[in-house]
C-alpha cells in the first residue's frame, strides 16, 4: 500500500521511526504541534485543509497521527480516500502504547504533567501559533510590555492558573531519546516547579500498527469517503457519522 500520514510534529520521532519500518510506502506531513492551542473546530479546520490538499487517486489511506486531542479531531471529513485514526484521547495515550494503559496510569496518578522528546524539542523554542491567538507561551515580561502592568500580570496569572493542579511530572521514555538531554531537560523542568518526577517507559507499538495497516477495530476508526469523523463519549473514544 502506499499511505499519506499527517501527523502532530510532537510524534516526529516516533512516527519517522515507525515509517521507517512500515512494509508500506508511507508519505509524511507534520503540522505545527501549536494547533492543539487553537482547539476544537478550528484545529480541525487545519488538519481538514492537510486533508484536502492530498491528491486523490494516490493513496489507499490517509493516516492521522493524533489522538481526538480535544476534539480537534471532530467534525474530520474524509473526501476522496478513507481516514484512519487512533481510538486516543491524545499523543499520551499513544505514546504509552494502550488505552488502557494510559487510563490506569491517568487514574493512579492525578496532578500530572507530561512530557516526551517531542514535547521538549518542538515547544518552547518554536514560532507556533498561539504567539498569534491565545498568547500561552507569552512570558511575564511580555504580557506587561504588551498590555501594561496590571493587565499583563492578570493575564499571566489567569493563562498559567492551571499549572497549580499538577505535582507530578512523568517523563515518558520510547528510546528515542538520542542521549541523556531529554530526560535532564524534563528532570530540571519538574524541580523548577517543585513538582515530583517520574521516567515512565513508552511503547510504540499503537504507532507501529498506524503505519503496518494493522486497523483492528478496537484500536482504530475507519472513515470512509464521505463519512465524517465524532466523538463518542465513551470507551471508544471516536466513531463515524455520515
Amino acid at each position: 500500500m502506499r499511505l499519506k500520514l499527517i501527523g502532530c510534529e510532537v510524534l516526529f520521532r516516533e512516527m519517522c521511526h515507525a515509517c521507517a519500518h512500515s512494509p508500506h510506502q508511507v508519505d509524511v506531513e507534520f503540522l505545527p504541534k501549536g494547533l492543539h492551542d487553537l482547539g476544537g473546530k478550528p484545529m480541525a479546520a487545519k488538519i481538514q485543509e492537510a486533508v484536502d490538499r492530498t491528491p486523490e487517486g494516490v493513496y489507499q489511506a490517509i493516516l492521522l497521527g493524533y489522538g481526538l486531542c480535544g476534539n480537534g479531531l471532530e467534525g474530520l471529513t474524509a473526501r476522496h480516500t478513507r481516514l484512519v485514526l487512533p481510538r486516543a484521547h491524545d499523543c499520551i495515550a499513544l505514546l504509552l502504547g494502550s488505552h488502557e494503559r494510559y487510563q490506569a496510569y491517568f487514574a493512579d496518578n492525578p496532578g500530572t504533567f507530561y512530557r516526551s522528546t517531542g514535547w521538549l524539542e518542538r515547544g518552547q523554542g518554536l514560532q507556533q501559533l498561539t504567539h498569534h491567538t491565545t498568547g500561552f507561551d507569552e512570558s511575564l515580561e511580555t504580557l506587561i510590555g504588551k498590555y501594561g502592568e496590571d493587565n499583563g500580570r492578570y493575564l499571566y496569572e489567569e493563562m498559567t492558573r492551571y499549572r497549580a493542579q499538577y505535582r507530578k511530572l512523568t517523563f515518558i521514555e520510547t528510546g528515542l531519546e538520542a542521549g541523556g538531554k531529554f530526560i535532564a531537560e524534563a528532570a530540571a523542568e519538574a524541580r523548577q516547579k517543585g513538582w515530583s518526577f517520574e521516567r515512565l517507559p513508552g511503547d510504540l507499538a499503537w504507532l507501529w500498527r498506524l503505519v503496518e495497516g494493522a486497523w483492528a477495530e478496537a484500536e482504530f476508526v475507519v472513515a470512509e469517503p464521505g463519512q465524517r469523523i465524532a466523538a463518542s463519549y465513551d470507551n471508544r473514544v471516536v466513531k463515524v457519522r455520515t
